[in-house]
């Protein structure tokens, strides 16, 4: 009784068999209940405002569809090959090459271990995601989620809504860093545009490339750019395997490649290392504004499978092959800096130069639609070319990449960024929302006994003490994380191994620095 108190709240009662509308009569399986865990709340995309006046037929996704029909700009238009192309540009990105650098402070069976885990918890959690969407169609974005597992109090929109933002300007700071380190790379040894310039010239060309405002219309920018990101990763691996020798290669002191953590490893190098890991498969807080725009939500695990599938192949092999060849002593993140020709290194990052522009803009744009739909809700600039609309657009984007310029500048490192994102946000939008929303589901199902095996048989608990085990997870990500995150950048203060603020300095991957 006590979980289902932790858990209760109220419930229509209803199936979504009830729903009366285009997919959701058909059920998840077999007979499997599919009730909502409360009354809506907020209003999809295409309906104006809130109320109590919404029926359930009026959230349904062909009415959504048939209300737009005659608005110039339509939200439920992308298939479910567009949705992949969206997650394979989100999930095929950047921090792969984040990975060598893990597997060479965790060992490469620890580290191929966490890799299968992590892909792993991160599907299960993303399906508990996409159920939950189908039984509430209405939801817009993740936001909308965490009102509504928290009893719908406004106080978890605003609290969600501002960690949401944060994570996503987050990410764009980051491609912002990330740009200036690739054109310092490409510019080296002359050095003669300050650093600030260069993330000021990614964070406007990234700004021009957010301005499309529907998911549709980025999909064919998120195909590019995931094909180029796979053919940046696989010549990296080709060139770690054919060059003599790694970057900062000192004769006699050949690569050292570790099954296991070397002797004296800390927990915080260990727990970035791991956080890294994380925080490249962890990307559930974007599917909900997926799916608000797919024209049939249902076969969103197709496009979610293929993906994983390919995360874990390309991540495994990039994170193992180019450790094997570069050593625990010559390891950098990114591994780019680990190749010891330059040639081969300039050539293989540039072609991640779609990856570090379009990322941050497929983030911002999700950010944007948030703030926008919150302002628009209702009104005529959201399905119109009008003037308001698009300068309001415009105006919110530039205040997005204004932060994450600044987000950039502030914190001008690549790896300890990565772990300080993934154990702030990822902690709730990867693990603890969607713990939570197992478990009020199944309440919703089943009633306050749901976790009892007279219930449900083992079902009843052994899904209880999963997804309760995914919410300490997420408690570990927040408290063991952060700490390790911050302390990691404090001592890196401390040893210089990173620029200032608001610094000129090169930040780019050559010259090449000495082995650890």
């Amino acid at each position: 009784m006590a979980l289902g108190g932790l858990v209760g709240g109220s419930s229509t009662e209803k199936d979504v068999d009830s729903v009366g509308n285009g997919y959701e009569t058909e059920r998840m399986d077999g007979p499997r209940r599919m009730s909502r865990i409360d009354k809506p709340i907020v209003k999809p995309i295409v309906i104006g405002g809130e109320g109590d006046d919404m029926t359930e037929t009026q959230m349904s996704i062909d009415k959504q569809m048939e209300l737009e029909q005659d608005n110039a700009i339509k939200y439920r238009t992308c298939s479910w090959p567009k949705t992949a192309a969206l997650l394979f540009s989100e999930y095929i990105c950047l921090a792969i090459m984040s990975f060598p650098y893990s597997y060479s402070v965790l060992g490469l069976v620890p580290g191929l271990i966490l890799t299968v885990v992590v892909a792993a918890l991160v599907l299960y959690t993303s399906l508990t995601v996409w159920e939950f969407c189908l039984r509430h169609p209405e939801v817009r974005d993740v936001c909308d989620i965490g009102q509504m597992l928290f009893w719908g109090q406004k106080w978890a929109w605003w609290f969600t809504g501002i960690m949401f933002i944060l994570n996503n300007t987050f990410i764009q700071g980051f491609h912002c860093l990330v740009g200036s380190k690739y054109l310092n790379t490409m510019t080296y040894p002359d050095h003669r545009i300050c650093t600030i310039a260069f993330s000021a010239i990614v964070a406007i060309v990234s700004f021009f490339a957010s301005l499309p405002r529907t998911f549709s219309g980025l999909a064919r920018l998120a195909t590019v750019s995931a094909l180029f990101t796979f053919l940046s990763v696989f010549l990296a691996m080709i060139f770690a395997g054919v060059e003599s020798h790694p970057g900062g290669y000192v004769p006699g002191n050949e690569p050292l490649v570790l099954s296991v953590p070397k002797a004296g490893t800390t927990f915080v190098a260990g727990m970035n290392a791991f956080m890294n890991i994380s925080y490249t498969f962890i990307g559930q807080i974007t599917i909900p504004s997926f799916i608000a725009e797919m024209k049939n939500p249902r076969d969103f695990p197709k496009a979610l499978w293929a993906v994983t599938i390919a995360e874990v192949i390309v991540f495994s092999l990039v994170g193992s092959i180019v450790y094997a060849y570069t050593g625990t002593q010559y390891n950098v993140s990114p591994a780019f800096g680990s190749l010891g020709n330059e040639t081969f290194l300039k050539v293989s990052f540039s072609f991640m130069i779609p990856t570090i522009i379009f990322l941050g803009v497929l983030y911002a744009s999700v950010s944007a639609r948030f703030v926008f739909f919150s302002i628009f809700q209702g009104t005529v600039h959201m399905g119109s070319h009008t003037v308001v609309g698009w300068v309001s657009w415009a105006l919110i984007l530039i205040s997005l990449w204004i932060l994450a310029f600044i987000i950039a500048e502030v914190i001008p490192f690549f790896a300890d960024l990565l772990s300080l994102m993934s154990s702030l946000f990822d902690s709730f939008f990867g693990f603890i929302f969607w713990g939570v929303a197992y478990l009020r589901m199944r309440r919703a199902d089943y009633g306050p006994e749901f976790w009892h095996w007279k219930t449900r048989g083992i079902k009843g608990p052994l899904g209880a003490i999963f997804n309760i085990i995914l919410i300490g997870i997420g408690l570990l990500f927040l408290s063991g994380g952060t700490y390790a995150s911050v302390e990691s950048i404090i001592q890196g203060y401390h040893q210089a191994s990173f620029g200032g603020p608001f610094t000129c300095d090169n930040n780019g991957l050559l010259p090449y620095t000495s082995p650890t």
